[in-house]
């Protein structure tokens, strides 16, 4: 009875996970306190999964990623880059293969949104578009994952199952024999011919090609006699009867963010983005007159040095998705002004305060560059712009490489569990000052890290249920005729499948157990089953949804939902090939 039920709840949550309407943390918190309900975890140990050594590891890792990306560790391997010429073969394999080494170190996300901008350079300086390289940087950064332990979070989740299963845990550099080939071959064969299959999608034009802000700006004046003089902007908008926007304040030719620090003053000039029917309305309120006429694109793409004109990308778990500019009120709030959204690759027609932002949409952002920077962070979002060194980099980078390589040294040497030594290291990164504690809370990705501590008690509950071993029967009933390589096969296709429309290390929590007894069932090793597990679980390029890198270029790509099977399919059917016999050589069954 417990079994049919934890089938039933599961089957809810898979349902739930690819609807996409609740988030998915909240699924799988949802899950385990449905499962506590109805007695089949115990309430008591209904949380140890938040101090699994997975979860702890993967804080660290989040937290280090952060520490050496703004050490600059990424942008030394994208100096490289830049030397791939104009040849689309070369910079597609210089894009692949550098994301795909930072990856197997930092957070994939953190690596892709470093090269992102790169790679659209790339695109507009050899008038190539950027649907061409954005893809497979994605899926680089993906392949990269793969060679170590911290690179993904299923190689964390396998790494510990194996020591709950076996008393060791899998070794920091035991995935790069299996995931080092996978990656290679996976970059050789998107460098050559993979992104050739792609179509063409002009999805990432100038910011004003792509928005035509003039179609949609004017300037008005304060004359003296206007009320609004000794008045802020936030302080005005409420009483407004005019749909009108204000995004920009010139004032004495020197632009200034439309904020609740400046008071306006007669002859100010104010930027809005109204339609006429708007702006006449605005006009008969007295309050402001037409100025003259100006090249609006001239002023606003090239703007004083502290107000820029910038995009960004919307992160699936930020605060901008699901949510409309005017909602999360970022003039009043942050000091930035949305002018416009694209989404793949076209603007959104309407009101731009009003429309609600999705995941992979760019944002056209308009304010002070610090005011900008922090809203970014604050709320969830990637900027479409190349990041500077800063003053000390150099120092700061043999620092955060020395403090990095000591805890994966005691890893390495078995002095230490990966996930002490990393704690321990990411604590350094932060006692020496590489980044804030603050900085350091942010980076952690806390919808992951409660998913994780959520589903592990979960699958532990489909074990001890006999659920797995259920499933596992039933995969060698139906193919009772398919050797050990051939279950090893149809292991990771399952979880590559299921890893597409789920979270990865959602997928190889629910995975790992059925692995475990499918390898009891065969009389085989349990080690080449995990690692089938690990691979299938981070080979998600069928969908956008996946992964987050995945999600992440569809906006800036101009890519469509189809499009990631014209280069996915074939990605996946390579990992297919390639993987099963790399790992019973390299793990025998």
């Amino acid at each position: 009875m417990d079994q049919a039920f934890v089938f039933i709840v599961l089957v809810a949550a898979l349902v739930l996970f690819v609807w996409g309407r609740w988030r998915y943390d909240l699924v799988a918190l949802s899950t385990l306190l449905v499962l506590v309900v109805a007695g089949i975890i115990d309430g008591a140990e209904a949380f140890l999964g938040f101090g699994h050594p997975a979860v702890v590891t993967v804080a660290a890792v989040l937290v280090i990623s952060a520490a050496l990306e703004r050490a600059g560790v990424v942008d030394l391997l994208a100096r490289w880059i830049g030397r791939a010429g104009s040849n689309p073969v070369l910079q597609v394999a210089a894009l692949t293969l550098v994301v795909a080494t930072a990856s197997a170190f930092i957070n994939n996300v953190g690596a892709l949104a470093l090269f992102m901008p790169v790679a659209i350079r790339l695109a507009r300086e050899n008038d190539r578009p950027a649907s061409v390289l954005l893809m497979p940087l994605a899926f680089g950064s993906l392949l990269g994952g793969l060679t170590t332990l911290i690179g993904t979070p299923p190689n964390i989740i396998i790494a510990t199952r194996r020591a709950q299963e076996a008393g060791t845990a899998f070794g920091m550099f035991d995935f790069a024999p299996v995931g080092v080939g996978v990656a290679l071959v996976g970059i050789v064969f998107i460098s050559l011919l993979g992104w050739r299959l792609l179509p063409e999608r002009r999805g990432e034009a100038r910011p004003d090609e792509l928005f035509e802000i003039e179609d949609y700006l004017t300037e008005v004046r304060l004359p003296a006699v206007s009320s609004w003089i000794g008045r802020t902007i936030p302080d005005i908008m409420p009483e407004l009867k005019a749909d009108v926007n204000v995004v920009g304040l010139f004032r004495d030719e020197r632009q200034l963010v439309p904020s609740r620090d400046v008071r306006l003053r007669a002859d100010d000039v104010l930027v809005v983005e109204s339609d006429p029917e708007e702006l006449k309305t605005l006009l008969r309120g007295g309050d402001v007159e037409p100025a003259g006429s100006r090249e609006l694109k001239e002023r606003f793409f090239e703007s004083d040095e502290d107000v820029v004109v910038t995009e960004a990308v919307v992160q699936p778990d930020g605060r901008f998705a699901g949510r409309s500019a005017r909602g999360l009120e970022l003039r009043a709030a942050h000091g930035v002004n949305v002018l416009g959204v694209a989404r793949q690759g076209r603007r959104v027609g309407g009101r731009v305060a009003d429309i609600t932002l999705e995941p992979g949409d760019v944002l056209l952002l308009q304010g002070a560059l610090d005011a900008i920077h922090e809203t970014l962070s604050a709320m969830g979002g990637l900027p479409l712009a190349e990041r500077g060194f800063e003053i000390g980099r150099r120092r700061k980078l043999v620092l955060a490489l020395g403090i990095f390589a000591g805890g994966v040294g005691l890893t390495v040497a078995g002095i230490l569990p990966v996930q002490v030594s990393l704690t321990g290291a990411a604590l350094m990164m932060v006692a020496t000052g590489l980044l804030s504690l603050r900085v350091a809370y942010s980076s952690v990705e806390w919808p992951v890290i409660v998913l994780l501590g959520a589903m592990l008690p979960v699958g532990e509950a489909l074990e001890t249920t006999g659920g797995a071993a259920t499933i596992a029967n039933l995969l060698l009933d139906t193919g009772t005729w398919l050797p050990p390589e051939g279950a090893l096969v149809a292991l990771l296709v399952v979880t590559m499948l299921l890893s597409n429309v789920i979270n990865n290390a959602a997928a190889a929590v629910l995975v790992a157990p059925i692995g475990v007894a499918l390898a009891a069932g065969l009389g085989a090793s349990l080690d080449p089953f995990l690692m089938a597990v690990g691979v299938g679980a981070s080979c998600a390029f069928l969908t956008p949804i996946g992964h987050q890198s995945n999600t992440l270029v569809m906006g800036p790509g101009g890519y469509r939902f189809s499009d990631y099977l014209y280069l996915g399919l074939p990605v996946t059917l390579i990992v297919a090939l390639v993987a099963p016999p790399l790992i019973i050589w390299v793990w025998p069954l």
